[in-house]
């Protein structure tokens, strides 16, 4: 697969600080991240997402499934810069051990709030029939996946917005 196939990413503004987008990106994670099968494990069984903070931190996702709770790790901090920008190794629950993409997280002042952005890179390692690219490869893949993050990251804005004004908003 070529380099033009490797990555892609979002971005939101968010009227909020640096400092309160990064809280509730990585503290309320749960609250903000779409459900349904198109964005967690567990589809539309009952399921939790935590990331625990700090440079050994992990994305872990707990699902009640028919057979019983499962826990899944999807995520490894690698590098912890708070309140400016955090990345983390990122397993999907279908890739093979060796398999691993790359989720980078910025949050940068922006008038009276801040930019979250997404990159999540590291793809072309990820064979072309991998069952996570859902049959697709290069630039139509890479759209799908920013396509993907931005409906998320909507979903934090939207969460943001409608947290109220003594969760930290901007002035």
């Amino acid at each position: 697969m070529s380099a033009s196939g490797d990555a892609a990413g979002a971005t939101v503004f968010v009227a909020v600080s640096v400092e309160d987008a990064f809280a509730v990106f990585t503290e309320e994670i749960d609250l903000w991240w779409r459900h349904g099968r198109k964005y967690r494990i567990g589809g539309r069984h009952p399921g939790r997402l935590v990331l625990t903070g700090g440079p050994d931190g992990r994305l872990f996702e707990s699902v009640e499934l028919p057979s019983g709770p499962r826990t899944f790790e999807v995520g490894r901090v690698t590098r912890w810069e708070p309140p400016h920008r955090f990345e983390m190794e990122w397993r999907g629950v279908n890739f093979a051990e060796h398999e691993t993409t790359f989720v980078e997280v910025a949050f940068v002042p922006s008038g009276r709030g801040a930019l979250v952005t997404v990159r999540h890179r590291g793809w072309s390692a990820i064979r072309d029939d991998h069952p996570a690219r859902h049959g697709l490869t290069g630039s139509a893949f890479c759209r799908d996946l920013g396509l993907w993050w931005g409906g998320l990251l909507r979903a934090l804005g939207e969460h943001v917005a409608t947290r109220g004004a003594g969760a930290g908003s901007a002035p």
